[in-house]
């Protein structure tokens, strides 16, 4: 790759303290020599309604929209609720696959990454989450799959408290910043 590839981590929880946004935070610190990760919070973004998305859609929509198109690759970072994602990740796909045949997810390298502070990691939303993505045309990462439990004690002020847990889930970026390559060379029609 000759530039340093461009990774949106969007955070699925709209808590102050979430989970999700901390392990991005942790995971932008680790990925600091290799790739560059932005950190996007989804409190501005309004629930889709079609009726909204005309010439000039919601601000939040709109800037969410264009930080999808101007990154190389997507990380989705969910917590689980009640067995799925969050209603504000789902959102923030519905957003991201419009408008229809058009939307900036389409062709977009994605990885999927969900926690919990229970014992199963969020692994329930994974499904959910893989089955929407595909559905956008993302092309969504085939890779173990990222989830982690007892999240509260692996993530402390944005750095990685727990070694096996952040080698675990640069594997997972890493195998993501394959795909952005891959995604490239085919672009330059190799």
């Amino acid at each position: 790759m000759s530039t340093r590839p461009k990774i949106l981590g969007i955070s699925g929880s709209l808590r102050a303290a979430s989970f999700s946004t901390a392990l991005l935070e942790a995971l932008k610190h680790a990925l600091a020599d290799k790739a560059d990760l932005t950190v996007f919070r989804l409190n501005d973004v309004p629930f889709y309604n079609q009726d909204e998305d005309n010439a000039t859609p919601p601000a939040g929509a709109v800037a969410l929209r264009a930080a999808i198109a101007a990154a190389d690759g997507i990380i989705v970072a969910s917590p689980e609720y009640n067995y799925g994602t969050s209603g504000a990740m789902k959102n923030a796909i519905d957003w991201g696959s419009r408008p229809y045949a058009k939307g900036a997810l389409i062709g977009k390298p994605t990885l999927v990454l969900t926690s919990s502070p229970g014992s199963t990691g969020g692994i329930r939303a994974q499904a959910q989450l893989r089955e929407t993505l595909s559905a956008t045309g993302a092309r969504v990462v085939t890779y173990p799959h990222l989830a982690v439990p007892g999240v509260a004690d692996k993530v402390k002020d944005g750095v990685f408290t727990d070694e096996k847990t952040r080698d675990f889930l640069l594997g997972g970026v890493d195998a993501l910043l394959k795909e952005i390559e891959l995604v490239g060379y085919f672009k330059q029609g190799a």
